[in-house]
């Protein structure tokens, strides 16, 4: 079966990874949709309640690719839609801070509850299995991550 071979594998796969990001995609559209923000926004407000606390716009830009002019200008729009406010750094009174609001954060946590499922998808996994999913999807977030400052300098090509 050809299906089976290495080579029918790796065709499979190229194309299952197409359409799997592709559902991630729309996915988040419609997430963002539903919450009122940007596509872009919701994934940084997502990174955002990943952080240990309030970041800086330069931090924020490191997370989501973006320039620091694009990531304060989607700061603007998360503080305007009330999920994140801007605060005075109490160990440096010159630096700013973006912190996620609490009310909203878990307003976010919430409907990702509701949705709920993503991580049950896993619960019939062995550890080994569910090892193998960890460190691909670590790697995914990686090599992404450098697809995205490739594309974004201009080095991936038309």
């Amino acid at each position: 079966m050809p299906g089976n071979t290495r080579a029918g594998l790796m065709a499979e796969l190229a194309v299952v990874s197409r359409r799997y990001m592709a559902s991630y995609a729309l996915f988040g559209q419609a997430l963002a949709d539903h919450l009122g923000l940007h596509p872009t926004d919701l994934q940084c407000l997502n990174l955002l309640t990943l952080e240990d606390g309030p970041v800086t716009t330069g931090r924020i830009a490191e997370l989501t690719g973006l320039t620091t002019g694009s990531a304060t200008r989607l700061v603007d729009r998360l503080e305007r839609a009330g999920h994140v406010v801007r605060e005075r750094d109490a160990g440096d009174r010159r630096r700013v801070l973006v912190a996620v609001v609490p009310e909203k954060a878990a307003e976010f946590g919430r409907v990702w509850d509701r949705l709920g499922g993503w991580v049950a998808l896993f619960d019939d996994l062995d550890d080994s299995q569910l090892a193998l999913f960890i460190d691909h999807m670590r790697r995914t977030a990686e090599f992404s991550a450098e697809q995205t400052a490739r594309l974004r300098s201009g080095e991936g090509g038309p």
